[in-house]
């Protein structure tokens, strides 16, 4: 996918309908996106796994940030519920690109940390390591800006 047109077309409408938008909220989601699925390149995951969409959220990352995020902000509750009158199904993340982007500001949305500077590449990866694959994960910073560099900075 071309990643101009992402940023453009689903990044930045994701962003300003949850009046969030800004440089390094963009860098971050389009990182995110590059690691993940390779910008698009695969919208389940691999090897069978729960993940899901252009971000790869798992279901229960999803279900928490609706019930346990959303539930208690009555300002983006407002805002989603002009595009998404009820919770959508987890699944919808696949063809609704919209809404896997702001499940993905959402999730960030949720650290309480800073972004980093949207031309910090090292930062932007640690970030999403840290918070979005966590400790956990398989994936690498190095990996996250390896896929920036192949996807992103085309």
């Amino acid at each position: 996918m071309d990643p101009k047109q992402f940023e453009r077309y689903v990044i930045q409408p994701a962003l300003e309908l949850l009046q969030l938008d800004s440089p390094a909220a963009r860098a971050l989601m389009l990182g995110t996106a590059a690691q993940e699925s390779g910008l698009g390149h695969y919208l389940r995951q691999v090897g069978g796994g729960p993940a899901m969409g252009v971000f790869q959220m798992e279901p229960a990352t999803y279900h928490d940030i609706w019930r346990n995020f959303i539930a208690y902000k009555p300002a983006i509750q407002a805002r989603l519920a002009m595009r998404w009158p009820i919770e959508p199904k987890p699944e919808e993340m696949i063809t609704d690109l919209l809404l896997a982007a702001v499940m993905c500001r959402l999730h960030y949305l949720r650290v309480n940390a800073p972004l980093p500077q949207a031309e910090d590449l090292p930062g932007l990866a640690r970030y999403w390591k840290r918070f979005y694959n966590t400790v956990q994960g398989a994936g690498t910073e190095a990996e996250f800006m390896r896929n920036w560099r192949e996807h992103v900075a085309v």
